[in-house]
Protein backbone atom coordinates (compact mmCIF):
# COMPACT_ATOMS: atom_id res chain seq x y z
CA UNK A 1 0.00 0.00 0.00
CA UNK A 2 0.88 3.32 -0.70
CA UNK A 3 -0.23 6.05 1.75
CA UNK A 4 0.11 9.71 1.35
CA UNK A 5 -0.60 12.13 4.52
CA UNK A 6 -1.20 15.80 5.08
CA UNK A 7 1.83 16.61 6.86
CA UNK A 8 1.45 20.55 6.41
CA UNK A 9 0.95 21.04 9.98
CA UNK A 10 4.24 20.09 10.68
CA UNK A 11 5.29 23.74 8.78
CA UNK A 12 3.11 25.48 10.85
CA UNK A 13 2.78 26.86 14.84
CA UNK A 14 0.82 23.78 16.26
CA UNK A 15 0.45 21.77 19.22
CA UNK A 16 -1.80 19.03 19.57
CA UNK A 17 -2.26 17.94 15.98
CA UNK A 18 1.46 18.62 14.97
CA UNK A 19 2.65 16.22 18.02
CA UNK A 20 0.27 13.94 16.68
CA UNK A 21 0.89 13.79 13.32
CA UNK A 22 4.52 13.77 13.94
CA UNK A 23 4.95 10.75 16.22
CA UNK A 24 2.55 9.26 14.15
CA UNK A 25 4.49 9.40 10.92
CA UNK A 26 7.21 8.41 12.89
CA UNK A 27 5.38 4.96 13.77
CA UNK A 28 3.68 4.38 10.23
CA UNK A 29 6.96 4.06 9.01
CA UNK A 30 8.50 2.12 11.75
CA UNK A 31 5.49 -0.87 11.54
CA UNK A 32 4.75 -0.67 8.00
CA UNK A 33 6.55 -2.95 6.38
CA UNK A 34 6.06 -3.70 2.67
CA UNK A 35 3.99 -0.57 2.29
CA UNK A 36 5.31 2.88 1.77
CA UNK A 37 4.20 6.32 3.40
CA UNK A 38 4.71 10.12 1.15
CA UNK A 39 3.93 12.62 4.05
CA UNK A 40 2.81 15.74 1.56
CA UNK A 41 3.55 18.36 0.55
CA UNK A 42 7.16 16.32 -0.01
CA UNK A 43 7.77 16.04 3.36
CA UNK A 44 10.21 12.41 3.09
CA UNK A 45 12.15 14.41 5.81
CA UNK A 46 10.18 15.75 8.74
CA UNK A 47 12.70 17.17 10.45
CA UNK A 48 12.97 17.75 14.59
CA UNK A 49 9.60 18.10 16.23
CA UNK A 50 9.15 21.98 17.56
CA UNK A 51 5.78 23.37 18.03
CA UNK A 52 6.74 26.80 17.79
CA UNK A 53 8.15 27.25 14.43
CA UNK A 54 7.99 24.74 11.30
CA UNK A 55 10.05 21.41 11.21
CA UNK A 56 12.12 22.44 8.24
CA UNK A 57 14.53 25.84 7.87
CA UNK A 58 12.84 28.66 5.84
CA UNK A 59 13.84 28.03 2.92
CA UNK A 60 12.44 24.74 2.97
CA UNK A 61 9.16 25.40 4.02
CA UNK A 62 8.18 28.26 1.94
CA UNK A 63 7.66 26.34 -1.66
CA UNK A 64 6.01 23.51 0.34
CA UNK A 65 3.39 26.16 2.03
CA UNK A 66 3.01 27.48 -1.63
CA UNK A 67 2.33 24.20 -3.06
CA UNK A 68 -0.10 23.53 -0.52
CA UNK A 69 -1.94 26.71 -0.74
CA UNK A 70 -1.54 26.59 -4.89
CA UNK A 71 -3.39 22.95 -4.64
CA UNK A 72 -6.03 24.70 -2.60
CA UNK A 73 -7.13 27.54 -4.31
CA UNK A 74 -5.51 26.23 -7.86
CA UNK A 75 -5.68 23.84 -10.31
CA UNK A 76 -7.52 20.34 -8.49
CA UNK A 77 -4.74 18.55 -10.94
CA UNK A 78 -1.82 19.76 -8.74
CA UNK A 79 -2.80 18.08 -5.16
CA UNK A 80 -3.19 14.40 -7.47
CA UNK A 81 -0.16 15.05 -9.17
CA UNK A 82 1.87 15.35 -5.97
CA UNK A 83 0.42 12.40 -4.82
CA UNK A 84 -0.39 10.36 -7.58
CA UNK A 85 0.97 7.08 -6.80
CA UNK A 86 -0.60 6.91 -3.56
CA UNK A 87 -3.72 4.74 -2.67
CA UNK A 88 -5.20 6.64 0.22
CA UNK A 89 -4.73 10.52 1.03
CA UNK A 90 -5.33 11.44 4.57
CA UNK A 91 -5.61 14.90 5.23
CA UNK A 92 -6.07 17.67 7.98
CA UNK A 93 -8.12 20.31 7.83
CA UNK A 94 -5.09 22.25 6.17
CA UNK A 95 -6.27 20.51 2.93
CA UNK A 96 -9.53 22.50 1.35
CA UNK A 97 -10.66 19.88 -1.23
CA UNK A 98 -10.45 15.76 -1.80
CA UNK A 99 -8.01 14.21 -3.99
CA UNK A 100 -9.55 13.04 -6.99
CA UNK A 101 -8.70 9.23 -8.12
CA UNK A 102 -8.01 7.79 -4.76
CA UNK A 103 -9.98 7.02 -1.19
CA UNK A 104 -9.98 9.80 1.68
CA UNK A 105 -9.42 9.53 5.02
CA UNK A 106 -8.58 11.93 7.46
CA UNK A 107 -8.39 11.84 11.40
CA UNK A 108 -10.70 13.58 13.92
CA UNK A 109 -9.37 15.53 16.65
CA UNK A 110 -11.75 17.53 18.51
CA UNK A 111 -15.66 18.96 18.10
CA UNK A 112 -14.47 22.52 20.32
CA UNK A 113 -15.38 24.10 17.19
CA UNK A 114 -19.31 22.98 17.77
CA UNK A 115 -19.41 22.45 21.40
CA UNK A 116 -17.94 25.76 22.47
CA UNK A 117 -17.09 27.80 19.65
CA UNK A 118 -16.74 31.18 21.91
CA UNK A 119 -12.96 29.36 22.81
CA UNK A 120 -11.62 30.01 19.65
CA UNK A 121 -11.03 32.39 17.19
CA UNK A 122 -13.55 32.61 14.25
CA UNK A 123 -10.73 31.50 11.73
CA UNK A 124 -10.35 28.50 13.26
CA UNK A 125 -14.50 27.67 13.40
CA UNK A 126 -14.66 28.65 10.08
CA UNK A 127 -11.28 26.16 9.04
CA UNK A 128 -13.16 23.39 11.06
CA UNK A 129 -16.74 23.61 9.24
CA UNK A 130 -15.20 23.98 5.92
CA UNK A 131 -12.94 20.85 6.88
CA UNK A 132 -16.48 19.21 7.86
CA UNK A 133 -18.13 19.96 4.96
CA UNK A 134 -15.25 19.38 2.18
CA UNK A 135 -13.08 16.43 4.11
CA UNK A 136 -15.06 14.33 6.67
CA UNK A 137 -18.64 14.83 5.12
CA UNK A 138 -17.21 13.24 1.92
CA UNK A 139 -14.07 11.29 3.13
CA UNK A 140 -14.16 7.18 2.94
CA UNK A 141 -13.36 6.66 6.28
CA UNK A 142 -11.72 8.26 9.76
CA UNK A 143 -9.81 8.19 12.43
CA UNK A 144 -11.05 9.56 15.71
CA UNK A 145 -8.15 9.63 18.60
CA UNK A 146 -11.09 8.66 21.52
CA UNK A 147 -14.91 7.25 21.65
CA UNK A 148 -15.75 10.29 23.08
CA UNK A 149 -14.56 12.12 19.87
CA UNK A 150 -15.94 9.69 17.73
CA UNK A 151 -19.36 10.18 19.51
CA UNK A 152 -19.26 13.61 19.37
CA UNK A 153 -18.90 13.70 15.61
CA UNK A 154 -21.29 11.15 14.94
CA UNK A 155 -23.53 13.56 17.00
CA UNK A 156 -22.61 16.61 16.05
CA UNK A 157 -21.50 16.06 12.36
CA UNK A 158 -24.36 13.49 11.24
CA UNK A 159 -21.69 10.85 10.28
CA UNK A 160 -22.59 6.86 10.09
CA UNK A 161 -21.40 5.29 12.69
CA UNK A 162 -19.35 2.69 10.38
CA UNK A 163 -17.23 5.48 9.07
CA UNK A 164 -15.87 6.24 12.05
CA UNK A 165 -13.46 4.01 13.83
CA UNK A 166 -11.49 4.34 17.27
CA UNK A 167 -7.56 4.43 17.41
CA UNK A 168 -6.07 6.13 20.36
CA UNK A 169 -2.91 7.78 19.89
CA UNK A 170 0.69 7.04 21.64
CA UNK A 171 2.79 9.04 24.21
CA UNK A 172 6.39 9.11 22.99
CA UNK A 173 8.43 6.97 24.80
CA UNK A 174 10.93 9.07 26.29
CA UNK A 175 7.92 9.88 28.39
CA UNK A 176 8.22 5.98 29.55
CA UNK A 177 12.03 6.05 29.98
CA UNK A 178 12.75 9.90 32.39
CA UNK A 179 14.46 9.28 34.75
CA UNK A 180 14.98 11.28 38.57
CA UNK A 181 18.49 12.54 37.51
CA UNK A 182 16.77 13.89 34.47
CA UNK A 183 14.41 15.59 36.19
CA UNK A 184 16.75 16.57 38.80
CA UNK A 185 18.66 18.29 35.93
CA UNK A 186 15.54 20.23 34.78
CA UNK A 187 15.08 21.18 38.31
CA UNK A 188 18.21 22.68 38.49
CA UNK A 189 18.23 24.48 35.58
CA UNK A 190 14.95 26.32 35.71
CA UNK A 191 15.61 26.67 39.07
CA UNK A 192 12.72 24.91 40.65
CA UNK A 193 13.36 24.34 44.10
CA UNK A 194 10.27 23.37 45.64
CA UNK A 195 8.28 20.38 44.63
CA UNK A 196 6.05 21.42 42.17
CA UNK A 197 2.30 20.65 40.73
CA UNK A 198 2.64 21.16 36.92
CA UNK A 199 0.43 22.28 34.53
CA UNK A 200 1.52 21.76 30.73
CA UNK A 201 -0.58 23.32 27.41
CA UNK A 202 -1.33 26.49 25.51
CA UNK A 203 -2.36 29.26 27.94
CA UNK A 204 -6.05 30.17 26.35
CA UNK A 205 -9.44 30.32 27.51
CA UNK A 206 -10.13 26.24 26.81
CA UNK A 207 -7.31 25.50 29.22
CA UNK A 208 -9.07 26.87 32.68
CA UNK A 209 -6.03 28.34 33.70
CA UNK A 210 -7.81 31.10 35.46
CA UNK A 211 -9.98 28.08 37.84
CA UNK A 212 -6.57 26.45 38.83
CA UNK A 213 -5.28 30.39 39.38
CA UNK A 214 -7.96 30.46 41.53
CA UNK A 215 -8.22 27.02 43.29
CA UNK A 216 -4.13 27.07 43.93
CA UNK A 217 -4.59 30.92 46.04
CA UNK A 218 -7.51 29.23 47.55
CA UNK A 219 -5.33 26.41 48.76
CA UNK A 220 -2.21 28.57 50.24
CA UNK A 221 0.28 25.48 49.95
CA UNK A 222 3.61 27.95 51.08
CA UNK A 223 5.45 24.08 50.39
CA UNK A 224 4.79 23.72 46.68
CA UNK A 225 5.01 25.85 43.70
CA UNK A 226 2.56 25.63 40.39
CA UNK A 227 4.36 25.62 37.59
CA UNK A 228 2.93 26.38 34.36
CA UNK A 229 4.61 25.83 31.08
CA UNK A 230 3.35 26.61 27.83
CA UNK A 231 3.61 29.06 25.20
CA UNK A 232 0.84 32.60 25.23
CA UNK A 233 -1.96 31.73 22.68
CA UNK A 234 -5.31 32.50 21.36
CA UNK A 235 -7.31 35.38 23.84
CA UNK A 236 -4.63 35.14 26.70
CA UNK A 237 -5.46 38.75 27.77
CA UNK A 238 -6.43 38.80 31.50
CA UNK A 239 -4.92 35.08 32.03
CA UNK A 240 -1.71 36.01 30.61
CA UNK A 241 -1.61 39.43 33.01
CA UNK A 242 -2.01 37.51 35.80
CA UNK A 243 -0.01 34.92 35.10
CA UNK A 244 3.15 37.28 34.39
CA UNK A 245 2.41 39.50 37.11
CA UNK A 246 4.38 36.89 39.48
CA UNK A 247 1.36 35.62 41.84
CA UNK A 248 2.52 33.95 45.15
CA UNK A 249 3.66 30.55 44.74
CA UNK A 250 3.46 30.14 40.65
CA UNK A 251 5.85 29.82 38.55
CA UNK A 252 5.52 31.06 34.13
CA UNK A 253 8.11 29.13 32.30
CA UNK A 254 6.84 29.66 29.09
CA UNK A 255 7.57 27.96 25.91
CA UNK A 256 9.62 24.53 26.77
CA UNK A 257 11.70 22.64 24.45
CA UNK A 258 9.84 19.20 23.50
CA UNK A 259 13.57 17.84 24.25
CA UNK A 260 12.80 18.76 28.40
CA UNK A 261 8.98 17.75 28.34
CA UNK A 262 9.75 14.84 29.74
CA UNK A 263 12.47 15.67 32.56
CA UNK A 264 9.89 18.28 33.49
CA UNK A 265 7.27 16.25 33.94
CA UNK A 266 8.82 13.82 35.64
CA UNK A 267 9.72 16.27 38.15
CA UNK A 268 6.31 17.23 39.56
CA UNK A 269 5.22 16.47 41.83
CA UNK A 270 0.99 16.30 40.30
CA UNK A 271 0.10 17.32 37.10
CA UNK A 272 -2.47 19.29 37.35
CA UNK A 273 -4.90 19.57 33.96
CA UNK A 274 -8.77 21.09 34.64
CA UNK A 275 -9.49 21.36 30.93
CA UNK A 276 -12.98 21.93 29.69
CA UNK A 277 -12.76 19.84 26.53
CA UNK A 278 -9.91 17.65 25.08
CA UNK A 279 -9.90 15.50 21.63
CA UNK A 280 -7.04 13.22 23.49
CA UNK A 281 -5.18 14.83 25.84
CA UNK A 282 -1.72 14.20 25.52
CA UNK A 283 -0.55 16.19 28.76
CA UNK A 284 -2.23 13.60 30.72
CA UNK A 285 -0.89 10.38 29.26
CA UNK A 286 2.44 11.69 28.90
CA UNK A 287 2.36 12.57 32.92
CA UNK A 288 0.39 9.24 33.52
CA UNK A 289 3.79 7.68 31.34
CA UNK A 290 6.06 9.32 33.75
CA UNK A 291 4.58 8.04 36.48
CA UNK A 292 3.14 11.25 37.89
CA UNK A 293 -0.32 11.89 39.90
CA UNK A 294 -2.79 13.40 37.41
CA UNK A 295 -5.55 15.64 38.76
CA UNK A 296 -8.23 16.12 35.51
CA UNK A 297 -11.50 17.21 34.51
CA UNK A 298 -14.44 14.78 34.47
CA UNK A 299 -15.70 16.10 30.78
CA UNK A 300 -15.07 15.33 27.45
CA UNK A 301 -12.62 12.37 26.60
CA UNK A 302 -10.08 12.87 29.12
CA UNK A 303 -12.12 9.90 32.04
CA UNK A 304 -11.60 7.86 29.06
CA UNK A 305 -8.11 8.53 28.39
CA UNK A 306 -7.32 8.26 32.47
CA UNK A 307 -9.25 5.97 33.85
CA UNK A 308 -8.19 4.80 37.05
CA UNK A 309 -4.77 7.03 36.21
CA UNK A 310 -6.20 10.11 37.34
CA UNK A 311 -8.13 12.01 40.12
CA UNK A 312 -11.45 13.51 38.43
CA UNK A 313 -13.12 17.08 39.01
CA UNK A 314 -15.57 19.22 37.90
CA UNK A 315 -13.24 21.78 36.15
CA UNK A 316 -15.58 24.89 36.73
CA UNK A 317 -15.04 24.37 40.59
CA UNK A 318 -12.68 26.11 42.16
CA UNK A 319 -13.48 24.22 45.50
CA UNK A 320 -12.91 20.98 44.32
CA UNK A 321 -10.58 21.84 42.58
CA UNK A 322 -8.25 23.04 45.49
CA UNK A 323 -9.61 20.07 47.61
CA UNK A 324 -8.32 17.53 45.13
CA UNK A 325 -4.80 19.34 44.76
CA UNK A 326 -3.86 18.93 48.53
CA UNK A 327 -4.42 14.94 48.28
CA UNK A 328 -2.04 14.80 45.22
CA UNK A 329 -3.63 12.16 43.36
CA UNK A 330 -2.73 8.91 42.11
CA UNK A 331 -0.56 7.13 39.49
CA UNK A 332 -1.31 6.17 36.46
CA UNK A 333 1.70 4.63 34.52
CA UNK A 334 0.32 1.01 33.98
CA UNK A 335 -2.64 2.74 31.93
CA UNK A 336 -0.06 4.94 29.71
CA UNK A 337 2.24 1.67 28.74
CA UNK A 338 -0.63 -0.51 28.26
CA UNK A 339 -3.25 1.84 25.86
CA UNK A 340 -1.20 4.41 24.58
CA UNK A 341 2.08 3.14 21.97
CA UNK A 342 2.57 4.88 18.96
CA UNK A 343 3.73 1.21 17.86
CA UNK A 344 0.41 -0.14 18.79
CA UNK A 345 -1.40 3.18 17.30
CA UNK A 346 0.05 2.51 14.19
CA UNK A 347 -0.37 -0.85 13.83
CA UNK A 348 -4.14 -0.39 14.30
CA UNK A 349 -3.61 2.86 11.71
CA UNK A 350 -2.08 0.12 8.92
CA UNK A 351 -5.33 -2.33 9.29
CA UNK A 352 -7.78 0.83 9.29
CA UNK A 353 -5.47 1.78 5.98
CA UNK A 354 -5.88 -1.43 4.48
CA UNK A 355 -9.41 -1.41 4.13
CA UNK A 356 -9.19 1.21 1.24
CA UNK A 357 -5.70 -0.35 -0.57
CA UNK A 358 -6.48 -0.60 -4.25
CA UNK A 359 -6.83 -4.22 -5.53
Amino acid sequence: MHLAVDASPLLLRSAGVKNYLYHWIVALRQTGAGHRISPFPFLDQIGDLTHEQSTLTPWQTVPRIALLLGSNYGPGWLMRLANRRADVFHATNQVHHPVPGMALTSTLHDLTCWLMPELHTPANVEADKRFAAQIAAKADGLIAVSENTRQDAIRLLGLHPDKVVTIHSGVDDRFFRATTAEADAVRARLGLTKPFVLNLGTVEPRKNLDTLLDAWAQLRRDDYDLVLAGPMGWAAGATAQRIQSGPPGVRYLGYVAERDLPALTKAAAVFAYPSLYEGFGFPVAQAMACGVPVLTANTSCLPEITAEGALHVDPRSVAELASALSQLGAAGQKRARDHFQWGDCAKKSWDFFRRYQRS
